[in-house]
């Protein structure tokens, strides 16, 4: 042990680091890769949006704005969210911008958890969730789903994790990376169970805008569950923003402030421009949203028609933009059938 060891937090030191990650460096040292493994749209930001963050620094829009974000901003996500799912917020203390969906998760893991609370989180998951409710001082308990279930977790499965000390339950549907779309029918049991049990839902809904033939139910609209839910949502993947670093949260205004307060200390209040680019995307970016999303879906059918066709099965994703095969028949686990892949 190094002589500094001693003054690394072993709640941090806990958490390995992330797999893919370690991937990713592997490849930045080899040519002609083609990585399949980021969460990342290729297509660039929309033209309209782009023009709009350029012009809020020509006028010199370079300034902080509030900690809970621009106000014409707020509004708009509030209408955009009454009109999709008929859901309502008040933009002046329900709706708070963040740096990226990451930080949303971050701050509501901070905002809600004490030491020992349990987090329920169905997997496969976003890499990033498990680590947040640990360094929150919470503990992840993970609960697998299924391919033959749609990768779609079940309140049965949700109800044997339940303990004495489970607070929360995180969801993150439409799912990276398994692309699998929750039905109303599941998410209505899951409501049941988070009744029953008086419990808090964290609902990662980044992907809402890239469905294809399902429908995307916002989990706080359902009866009963807005003032149990803190809704996770941004502009990354459905505007083409990864790099705007933009997102918000929505939720009851007692949970929302407590958010405010971690964020106004540890990061005052997301990028400015980025948030007037963030109001252009709901003005403006519809039918590139729609553009986007009919490719991603030509792209899906292709490659879960090529997958099945070679023997790495594949249930067809219903949302995001990622397919996620069995490599059961090559008799690999996954590191050794990811590093054969890459070096082969």
């Amino acid at each position: 042990m190094s002589r500094v060891r001693k003054f690394v937090s072993e709640r941090v030191a806990s958490v390995p680091p992330s797999g893919i990650r370690r991937f990713f460096d592997i490849a930045a040292t080899m040519e002609d890769v083609i990585s399949l493994g980021i969460g990342e749209p290729d297509f660039t930001t929309p033209e309209p949006i782009l023009r709009a963050g350029v012009e809020s620094l020509e006028r010199g829009e370079t300034h902080y704005t509030s900690n809970s974000g621009l106000m014409e901003l707020r509004r708009a996500i509030a209408e955009h969210l009454d009109r999709l799912y008929g859901q309502t917020y008040n933009p002046a203390s329900e709706i708070l911008i963040t740096v990226g969906v990451s930080e949303a998760l971050y701050l509501a893991c901070a905002a809600t958890l004490d030491p020992g609370d349990e987090v329920i989180i169905p997997e496969p998951c976003f890499v990033s969730y498990a680590p947040e409710v640990t360094f929150a001082g919470g503990v992840p308990v993970m609960v697998p789903t299924y391919a033959e279930d749609g990768w779609q977790v079940t309140a049965e499965a949700i109800e044997a994790a339940v303990t004495e000390r489970t607070k929360a339950i995180l969801l993150g549907y439409p799912n990276n990376p398994t692309g699998a779309v929750m039905s109303r029918k599941r998410l209505n049991e899951i409501a049941a169970v988070v009744k029953q049990h008086d419990l808090l839902v964290i609902s990662d809904e980044l992907y809402d805008r890239l469905v294809y033939d399902a429908e995307h139910v916002c989990f706080p609209s359902l009866p009963g569950m807005y003032s149990r839910t803190i809704l996770l949502m941004g502009f990354s993947k459905a505007y083409a923003m990864t790099g705007w670093r933009i997102g918000y949260a929505a939720g009851p205004a007692e949970i929302l402030g407590m958010m405010r307060k971690v964020h106004q200390y540890t990061i005052m209040c997301a990028p400015t421009v980025a948030q007037y680019a963030a109001l252009a995307a709901l003005k403006e970016g519809e039918p590139y949203v729609q553009e986007m999303r009919a490719e991603y879906d030509r792209r899906r059918r292709l490659i879960v028609s090529g997958l099945n066709e070679i023997g790495l099965t594949c249930v067809e994703p219903q949302g995001a933009f990622y397919a996620f095969p069995s490599i059961a028949i090559t008799g690999m686990d996954e590191e050794t059938f990811a590093e054969r892949l890459l070096h082969e």
